[in-house]
């Protein structure tokens, strides 16, 4: 006998140990969500991580059922104090999230948008603080 994978397993990231990463496996049901909120909020209260990675390779076909999970997702988020960060988008489904409003980080890109370093200027005694 054989059980399926709960749906929305959190786990971390092995690679990046302080990332917690959200695997939505497959449709998940508005059954699943509330249980998927409080998997959200617990993990960023108890880490004091600033964002959960929610992986959406394998939530199958963009639609408005995906755009729902992913829009309660971030609010139970917010209210934790942190975001969601998307992990392999489909297109489609990037493009349905901006058609009705939805802006999410892809997973990274706060690495991408820190200012690149450039030459220091050199700090002397008696300068005054800016």
């Amino acid at each position: 006998m054989s059980s399926a994978s709960p749906a929305g397993l959190l786990t971390v990231d092995a690679t990046t140990p302080d990332v917690l990463v959200l695997v939505l496996p497959g449709p998940v049901t508005r059954d699943e969500v509330p249980r998927l909120c409080d998997d959200v909020r617990a993990r960023l209260e108890t880490t004091g991580a600033g964002f959960v990675v929610c992986d959406v390779a394998g939530i199958g076909p963009p639609g408005l059922a995906a755009v729902d999970v992913l829009a309660r997702l971030e609010l139970a988020a917010r209210r934790a104090g942190g975001r969601i960060r998307l992990r392999n988008p489909d297109p489609a489904l990037r493009a349905l999230l901006d058609l009705v409003g939805l802006r999410f980080e892809p997973e990274g890109q706060a690495e991408e948008r820190e200012p690149a370093g450039g030459v220091q200027e050199e700090v002397k005694p008696g300068d005054a603080a800016l």
